[in-house]
């Protein structure tokens, strides 16, 4: 079986002293519980892993059972608790804390990965009662080299399909892969996780904003002309707060314009990115092999996987991702960690103006420029992780 290099960080974590509560944070359908399954068979640690999944047992009384069982594990030595889609459980983060810190002052050696597959709760528990106790093993959306290595993707298969695992088996029945995107991913990310995370008073536009965001890809588009498309009389405060909704929660977000003002960055249209370019294609419908082969469109998917490639890489590696214009002059994405700067254009199929980049360096003469598509860095070989991202 196919293994993400999520697996041996976990297994590399659960080797060391007891430190940190490990939360493996990601969206639906991406396989943290697998990884996470793939990672215990390789230690011989006694391990102990309950779901809340049933909801006649989840409850904070239930925590404490299950986690004082682990205990009786850890008499002799190490032991791992595993609590699988701890979400499930209303308070939550409290119970954990609660255990957690008896176990630090007794020195109780019991280690604990927590997963579940909404990571908006999660992220939600984790600010309110953990901080300072826990870190994140993020489980991003497969990319190209693993869906190649693991299903035998060609580049127009992930472009068009994407990096969800679960529908690798039915790319070919395209019907069945809808029905898939939509009940195992799109409808459960909305209406269990970003509809019960937040007051949604307008689920109607979160999902419309969901729908026309994802056909948008690669595009900025401004607040109020987006109202204007989804034919809301909401505000542009509701609409931006959903975006964020959305993006936290693995699916689409808005990119902001790089700039030296974070003032600048906050009044900037964002241009909106997949997390997946599967998103992108489900909601163009039957014409969602246009993408493939009309320039323009195949431009905009294409941007779109790049732009995912790098939110993904961001996450794990902490740079930031942006987008750059002034005036007439614009750069596709700008990513930057620490003094570290590169713009980053890509020529995809579509006719646009390529002095961007140009104009960038002449602001910023310390940053990298790459052309992605040309004849030194391909598309192909961008998202198969070969060429670096920074100057060393």
């Amino acid at each position: 079986m196919f293994e993400r290099k999520l697996v041996s960080q976990l297994v590399n974590r659960m080797q060391e002293p007891r430190k940190f509560i490990q939360i493996v944070e990601g969206p639906r359908q991406t396989g943290k519980t697998t990884a996470v399954l793939q990672a215990l068979n390789k230690l011989d640690i006694p391990q102990h892993y309950v779901s809340a999944d049933d909801p006649t047992l989840n409850s904070l009384e239930w925590i404490r059972n299950e986690w004082q069982r682990a205990r009786l594990l850890s008499k002799d030595g190490d032991a791992i608790l595993i609590l699988d889609e701890l979400q499930k459980i209303e308070k939550w983060s409290e119970m954990v804390k609660l255990l957690w810190d008896e176990d630090s002052r007794n020195h109780c050696p019991l280690k604990v990965i927590i997963t579940g597959s909404s990571a908006l709760l999660l992220k939600k528990g984790m600010k309110e009662s953990l901080k300072g106790r826990f870190e994140v093993l993020y489980c991003t959306h497969w990319n190209y080299q693993e869906c190649k290595d693991a299903f035998g993707y060609s580049l127009d298969d992930f472009l068009l399909f994407g990096g969800f695992p679960g529908s690798s088996s039915l790319i070919q029945d395209e019907e069945r892969w809808v029905c898939y995107m939509r009940e195992a991913i799109i409808n459960p990310t909305l209406t269990q996780d970003v509809m019960l995370m937040d007051d949604i008073r307008k689920p109607a536009l979160l999902d419309a904003l969901f729908a026309l965001g994802s056909i948008y890809s690669g595009q900025e588009v401004s607040y109020t002309k987006l109202l204007g498309q989804l034919q809301d009389v909401g505000n542009t405060v509701t609409l931006a707060h959903y975006l964020d909704l959305l993006s936290d929660a693995g699916v689409i977000t808005g990119l902001q314009k790089y700039a030296n003002s974070p003032i600048s960055v906050r009044k900037s249209s964002p241009r909106l990115l997949v997390y997946d370019t599967s998103l992108m294609s489900y909601h163009y419908g039957t014409n969602r092999r246009s993408l493939l082969n009309h320039p323009a469109e195949r431009g905009h998917l294409v941007e779109s996987a790049i732009g995912a490639y790098l939110l993904a890489r961001g996450k794990e590696e902490g740079f930031g991702v942006y987008w750059w214009r002034d005036r007439s002059e614009e750069v596709d994405f700008v990513i930057q960690k620490g003094s570290s700067l590169t713009a980053l254009e890509v020529k995809s199929g579509r006719i646009k103006h390529t002095g961007g980049t140009l104009s960038f360096k002449s602001r910023y003469p310390h940053a990298l420029s790459l052309i992605i598509g040309s004849s030194d860095v391909s598309v192909e070989d961008f998202l198969l992780g070969k060429q670096p991202l920074f100057l060393e």
